[in-house]
């Protein structure tokens, strides 16, 4: 949001400290079961002070705070905040760039991108106008690629600083297989990552990342003291790619002959644990993710890219059989095609259809929030509409479209309404989003009633 659309969002009440209830039909997963669903079609979340009070029937909760404001928003369905776990911010700027296979992609597209965050107005534009989007699609925590400059990481923290969204960043890390220009060094990369992590770290609701891009750009060297700083700092993530294409993982064992497969040069170097996030994940033995889960390490499936640079089809299924692994949504923009969770949900249904294995709506909803909350560690926080959790929630419109209008009349259930939406909706179906209680509505729309 901009400062003028805060301040309008201020002198209209939408910071006021007391509580506030927001009623619609609420529709969010439940932590404790895998298939716990909360469908109430005449729901009420209570908020205040950035936390969820209540979520329950609209009269009940109504009645438990007779002073509280109102928030009326009819049969839009509420749910919880949208959990990207794999985006990177400076690919903004080079999204739906022509398809190439993923190696040739970051050489002509994204290397160059990337270079341009050498200058700190562009990573401070960037920065915002990325924070901004999140918030307008309904994503309320994130966890984001920066580049190798550690400014393009400070101005990804303090544009989601300013708008108390839960972003987890860190500047990449890459001292080979990259142009000059975006190389560090070993001994750089963990001085910079640890600069950025203790200036950052636990502010606000932010965290760091420990970033190696991917074994590729990083020497053993460089992955040895990024596993060390990892060590000394055991509460942080590490995001970094894993298996996305099939040439990268034949390069790999080319750069790491040592080691049997992928997977097993990351376990050298001390960073698959709880909180490591392995985007794409796609060509895995069963032997990696039984190793994976065994670790409780996370997975970050991204439909919209593995379809648009043709890397392969991720088997959410196949993976979620083994223990342990936990797996989330992400856009990873700008190989992936839009920052929607709805978008890529549209596709990770397709790619079950492929696989044989598909998803429904309300195992669909859950990826794109508990799910990918547990992936980060985040599940006592985010990931669901319930009492104590921070106060993220989205409204979805099923009207935003004349299609889906025309199509959401016809639903007969909530979970049918629900995969409407994810197959005809976008960003123009987030009619709003509460970001630690306090309500956005996107540019354009705050003219729209509730």
């Amino acid at each position: 949001m901009t400062d003028s659309a805060q301040e309008r969002a201020e002198s209209r009440g939408d910071a006021e400290p007391h509580v506030r209830i927001v009623t619609g039909h609420v529709v969010t997963p439940l932590r404790g079961s895998p298939d716990g669903i909360l469908d109430l079609e005449r729901g009420a979340v209570a908020l205040r002070d950035g936390r969820i009070l209540a979520v329950g029937e609209a009269e009940e909760v109504l009645d438990r705070y007779p002073g509280a404001s109102v928030d009326r928003q009819g049969e839009r369905l509420l749910v919880p905040g949208f959990v990207d776990c794999h985006v990177h911010f400076p690919q903004m700027t080079m999204i739906a760039s022509p398809g190439l296979q993923l190696l040739e992609w970051l050489e002509n597209y994204t290397f160059p991108a990337e270079a341009r965050f050498a200058d700190r107005a562009h990573c401070e534009e960037v920065a915002e106008f990325f924070a901004d989007q999140l918030v307008a699609h309904g994503v309320t925590t994130a966890c984001v690629y920066a580049t190798v400059h550690p400014g393009s990481a400070e101005a990804l923290f303090r544009s989601a600083l300013a708008r108390d969204l839960r972003v987890i960043t860190g500047k990449v890390c890459m001292d080979r297989n990259a142009p000059e220009h975006l190389l560090d060094t070993p001994e750089r990369a963990y001085e910079q990552s640890l600069e950025l992590l203790e200036a950052w770290h636990g502010r606000g609701r932010l965290e760091y990342a420990v970033t190696p891009r991917f074994a590729p750009t990083s020497s053993p060297r460089q992955l040895e003291l990024l596993g060390r700083l990892t060590a000394e700092h055991p509460d942080v993530v590490v995001q970094t790619h894993l298996a996305e294409n099939r040439a990268e993982c034949d390069w790999v064992g080319e750069l790491f002959p040592e080691d049997r497969d992928y997977t097993a040069v990351y376990e050298r170097h001390g960073l698959v644990r709880r909180r490591s996030v392995f985007g794409h994940a796609i060509h895995l033995s069963d032997g990696e993710l039984e190793r994976l889960g065994a670790a409780q390490a996370s997975l970050a499936h991204c439909p919209t890219s593995n379809l648009f640079l043709g890397s392969g089809h991720f088997e959410l299924q196949r993976a979620r059989r083994h223990r342990g692994l936990r797996v989330g949504l992400g856009s990873d923009v700008g190989g992936g095609t839009s920052l929607s969770p709805l978008a890529s949900l549209n596709e990770a249904y397709k790619v079950s259809r492929m696989v044989g294995e598909p998803v429904d709506a309300f195992q669909a909803l859950r990826l794109a929030t508990l799910d990918g909350a547990e992936a980060l560690g985040l599940e006592d926080r985010v990931g669901s509409l319930e009492a104590g959790k921070d106060a993220d929630l989205v409204v979805l419109d099923p009207r935003s479209s004349p299609v889906l209008r025309h199509r959401a009349g016809y639903a007969g259930s909530t979970a049918e309404l629900l995969f409407a939406l994810m197959m005809l909706g976008d960003d123009r179906s987030v009619h709003a989003t509460y970001v630690s209680g306090r309500r956005s509505v996107p540019e354009g729309r705050e003219g729209c009633g509730p």
